[in-house]
């Protein structure tokens, strides 16, 4: 005897039309659980293009002649941050500051970023570029801090701020819209002003700033509704799976 496919009834018709409105809901879900951080990144002008520092601010030592730059913006790694923008050559940037025996001349990018990956209430200053002119030793977090101060670490020495921007936060999650998911907070694998890795996480007791400490949030991970949500999936889609089989 040969069993023919049962045909799905109202109500299981109802809970396939129900999975399949609810899937690309949960699916948006959690891609905008997907996060970022908001920091200033480091860069070393190698030729014509920006590469992303392999040392901390603190540590490097620049030569005569070189150009380093600075971005504030919101990135997941450092593999996709934003490069700072604008001129990047030593001999226009310098132009005005002469060279001076018992010194050396640095010329520093200073991208100041979009108001899109500003934080709340805060507007970007205009970017600039300055020449540095420090002692033959002086580290790059010397020389910026000879031409833009002030200067804000927090407490881990991770680089918060730049000529004062921005007044607040720190290296902070932020979730895939651009808010803020947490204060105190610190991006994975960004280096500090003294050059050791930060890995700090909203909960890290040595991540919040020494200026500012906020209070730790969500963490931008998936939440719990999502997972519920799931679930709820899972027991519909089987329910109906076994509806159509009594049906059969």
């Amino acid at each position: 005897m040969i069993r023919r496919a049962g045909r799905v009834g109202g109500s299981g018709r109802a809970v396939v039309l129900f999975l399949a409105a609810l899937l690309p809901l949960l699916a948006g879900a959690g891609q905008a659980q997907a996060a970022g951080y908001r920091y200033w990144s480091f860069w070393d002008l190698d030729g014509d293009r920006w590469t992303y520092a392999t040392q901390g601010p603190s540590v490097a030592r620049p030569a005569d002649g070189d150009v380093q730059g600075f971005r504030f913006a919101v990135s997941e790694e450092s593999d996709d941050s934003s490069q700072p923008r604008g001129a990047a050559d030593f001999a226009g940037i310098c132009a005005k500051t002469p060279a001076k025996d018992g010194s050396k001349r640095v010329a520093l990018v200073i991208d100041f970023g979009t108001a899109e990956d500003a934080p709340s209430g805060e507007t970007p200053p205009a970017n600039r570029t300055a020449c540095a002119r420090v002692a033959p030793d002086a580290s790059t977090a010397e020389a910026l801090a000879s031409v833009a101060e002030p200067l804000r670490y927090d407490n881990s020495a991770l680089l918060c701020a730049i000529a004062g921007y921005p007044e607040r936060g720190c290296g902070e999650q932020v979730s895939g819209t651009g808010t803020e998911s947490g204060t105190g907070a610190s991006a994975p694998g960004k280096e500090t002003e003294d050059g050791s890795e930060k890995t700090g996480s909203p909960d890290s007791p040595d991540s919040s700033d020494s200026s500012a400490s906020g209070e730790s949030g969500d963490d931008g991970g998936p939440s719990l509704g999502l997972f519920a949500g799931i679930a709820v999936v899972a027991l519909l889609g089987a329910a109906a799976f076994w509806q159509v089989r009594r049906r059969g």
